[in-house]
């Protein structure tokens, strides 16, 4: 089981550079671990592809078929008192945004505080960071997003 991010979730139906990657994660080991809030940002990307024109409407049905399979099968990390106390800590240790944060808590609670070992999916390099630097394993690896190899300062 895999921790993912939405970014990496709703990169399998946009149809981006990293989709074939995170389409190859998810066969290999399709028991996902989720935060709680996850279907809303990925119901919000959805929606904004959509209006756009980037997600043509056959594209936007079968995405929903595939989004609302991947949330039946989920683990999913509910919201705590203590998941959103270690959110706001994140905040203050790595530069992170409000959803980002609870994000980053929710995989923390999901492997118990104990990241090493555990995979984190992600394509949002802030985030990977963090998560980085928390304990996780990125996954995808930096070499397959080609992901920048600056440092963020903290």
């Amino acid at each position: 089981m895999r921790f993912w991010d939405s970014s990496g979730l709703i990169s399998l139906v946009l149809q981006e550079e990293a989709t074939p990657i995170l389409e190859s994660l998810l066969r290999r080991d399709h028991d996902i671990a989720i935060w709680w809030a996850t279907p809303v940002e990925c119901a919000s990307a959805q929606a904004r592809a959509a209006r756009a024109g980037q997600l043509p409407a056959r594209r936007a049905q079968a995405a929903h078929r595939i989004f609302a399979a991947l949330w039946r099968a989920a683990f999913v990390v509910e919201p705590s008192i203590d998941l959103r106390e270690r959110a706001a800590r994140l905040v203050h240790v790595h530069p992170l945004r409000a959803a980002d944060a609870l994000q980053l808590a929710a995989a923390l609670d999901w492997c118990a505080e104990r990241p090493a070992g555990e995979s984190f999916v992600c394509l949002d390099q802030r985030l990977r960071t963090a998560a980085w630097a928390e304990g996780f394993e990125l996954l995808p690896a930096a070499e397959e997003i080609h992901e920048p190899t600056a440092e963020v300062e903290y």
